[in-house]
């Protein structure tokens, strides 16, 4: 079996990452490939540190610090043909590794995953855990919220059969972004099942400070605007519904600011928009921020807001110039 993973400027969360896996319970062979990009942190050191003194961790370079480069570099570098893929901030159970194996061999599918665990530790890490993990702030998707085991468009993570990662010929990596759910999209399409198994539920450190969350939403509304160039067919109200609400805010606002210049009450009423919004998220964010502390509560429609705004406005904004220096870390 092996675990793999592609990591740049984790210098906060690399060695608990991998001090996880090497603690599963998996039965047999288990090796942890590493490819590290070029960081900016001690990210470098404390992969080439851990290698040393674990001869089950093997650590390759990712010069171009891309994503989906490194991902494929890593399984590259794989001796195993079962691949399980974690990131460099995920924290996963002792059991990962073993449950998704008997979920691969059960259900037959090509890639198997499951929930995205937000686990915020400050007041602002635990409001954007409960946002990412509400459809109020995410959307109704399994990997996400949860749901039932079965068939699935996309999995966080995912564990997949070598044989069906190659056939589809890896991670594309002209998406520095989405690169998963585009892989996913090119497995079904070629006939393979993507599983979600709920079992399979990870824990992840949300973003830190305001700013890292507003980037990390708007560089992912540009990019799912590049998959929907590439992809059409897979347009949805889910994620239409974020730019249409960001344009209709924006017309909105404009049309009150020019009724108040130009006297006009029925222009006024274009502030009713962006009012009703801010209505919705408070009156909501008070629905799902129920056993939070105060701290977080409080900064819970800020976050909501944020994550609506910033991912519909990269999507309107359209795909950002794939340089490797704005390339995140993570997807």
């Amino acid at each position: 079996m092996s675990v793999f993973l592609t990591v740049r400027n984790e210098e906060r969360d690399l060695e608990e990452s991998i001090e996880h896996i090497l603690e599963q319970d998996y039965p047999g062979p288990l090796e942890v490939v590493v490819a590290v990009g070029p960081s900016s942190d001690r990210t470098e050191e404390i992969a080439a540190s851990i290698a040393r003194a674990e001869p089950r961790v093997v650590v390759v370079a990712n010069p171009t610090g891309k994503t989906p480069a490194g991902l494929n570099r890593a399984v590259a570098a794989a001796q195993h043909d079962l691949l399980v893929r974690v990131d460099g901030h995920s924290v996963v159970p002792h059991d990962y590794v073993s449950t998704a194996v008997a979920a691969l061999a059960s259900s037959g599918a090509a890639n198997v995953g499951g929930l995205m665990r937000p686990e915020g530790r400050t007041a602002l890490e635990m409001a954007i855990a409960r946002a990412m993990s509400s459809p109020l702030g995410i959307g109704s998707v399994s990997f996400h919220t949860g749901g039932a085991e079965g068939p699935s468009d996309s999995v966080y993570l995912g564990s997949f059969r070598r044989d069906a990662l190659e056939s589809v010929g890896g991670f594309d990596e002209e998406f520095l972004r989405a690169q998963d759910w585009e892989l996913n999209y090119r497995l079904r399409r070629a006939g393979h099942v993507v599983w979600f198994d709920p079992r399979l539920s990870v824990g992840y450190r949300p973003r830190g400070s305001w700013k890292a969350l507003a980037e990390q939403f708007y560089r992912s509304g540009r990019w799912r605007r590049h998959v929907m160039q590439r992809y059409p067919e897979t347009a949805s109200a889910r994620y239409l519904a974020p730019p249409v609400a960001v344009g209709a805010m924006v017309v909105g606002a404009a049309a009150g600011v020019v009724g108040l210049v130009a006297g006009l009450p029925w222009a006024i009423a274009g502030f009713l928009v962006p009012a009703t919004y801010a209505v919705g998220v408070v009156a909501g964010s008070v629905a799902v921020g129920s056993g939070l502390p105060v701290g977080a509560r409080l900064r819970l429609p800020g976050v909501v807001a944020t994550m609506h705004l910033c991912w519909g406005g990269g999507f309107l904004r359209g795909p950002e110039p794939v340089t490797p220096e704005r390339e995140p870390a993570t997807n």
